[in-house]
């Protein structure tokens, strides 16, 4: 795997983001899955993925799971690409400050990570990423199945934020109008500017150079008071952040 590119966006930079939010809490309208119905839609979906349980990664999933994957593979999702697109008024923004979500979009390729999870934790698997993704009866037509292209072989995977649309998608923005809210936003559980770099940098980990992200990454850096572009770099003879311990240990074919 070639070395890590040096990037613009580093750790001291993310930390000028960081402040602490309060949870504005769900909106007044929105209906949340109950316990038994988390259950349900984990057994629909489980029941849907046949003999093998796949879950495609394009973003945090990739950094953060919520389970513990039998096997991890590099994947490739032809006809989507990553879009900073869902307005954000709480977790990584707040109503004043709304922050921005990624899904994926249709068009062009995405270079992700799919995880094979174990037939036994399947069902605990699904309900916790539930939870976790679309806890929503509305949201949860943006999980999807998706054909990734797996060490040669078309295999169909599970996605989340997969198209969304209607309220859940702003007007198209240019990287440089993304940059500016990815750069001033924060929610209870951080800022877009954390949600970015960490996103970039273990892609570049994992091998994994999508071209808007890093030019995003650059973008942010340089409103956040980066004098030179490759400034505190990433490198892979350097030690990473902690959170790429993961990343680092993935079992790639």
């Amino acid at each position: 795997m070639p070395p890590a590119r040096q990037m613009m966006l580093t750790e001291d930079l993310v930390a000028k983001t960081l402040r602490p939010e309060v949870d504005p809490g769900p909106d007044a309208d929105e209906v949340l899955l109950g316990d038994d119905e988390f259950v349900t839609e984990a057994e629909r979906f489980n029941a849907e993925a046949g003999d093998e349980l796949w879950i495609f990664a394009y973003g945090s999933l990739i950094w953060k799971p919520v389970f513990e994957p039998e096997e991890t593979r590099l994947a490739v999702a032809h006809g989507w690409h990553r879009s900073f697109c869902m307005p954000l008024r709480r977790w990584r923004g707040t109503p004043s400050q709304p922050g921005l979500m990624m899904a994926v979009q249709r068009g062009g390729n995405c270079k992700g990570v799919a995880f094979r999870i174990r037939q036994e934790e399947r069902l605990s698997a699904l309900t916790e990423l539930l939870r976790r993704e679309v806890n929503t009866p509305e949201n949860l037509r943006f999980a999807r199945w998706i054909t990734c292209v797996i060490h040669g072989r078309k295999v169909r995977t599970l996605c989340f934020w997969v198209g969304p649309t209607g309220r859940y998608v702003g007007e198209k923005q240019s990287l440089e109008q993304v940059a500016d809210t990815l750069s001033r936003a924060c929610g209870h559980v951080g800022s877009g500017a954390e949600y970015l770099y960490n996103t970039v940098a273990h892609l570049e980990q994992l091998g994994i150079h999508d071209r808007n992200l890093w030019r995003l990454q650059e973008l942010v850096a340089l409103r956040l008071g980066a004098e030179v572009p490759g400034a505190a770099p990433v490198t892979s003879e350097a030690e990473p952040p902690p959170s790429l311990g993961q990343a680092a240990r993935l079992r790639l074919g």
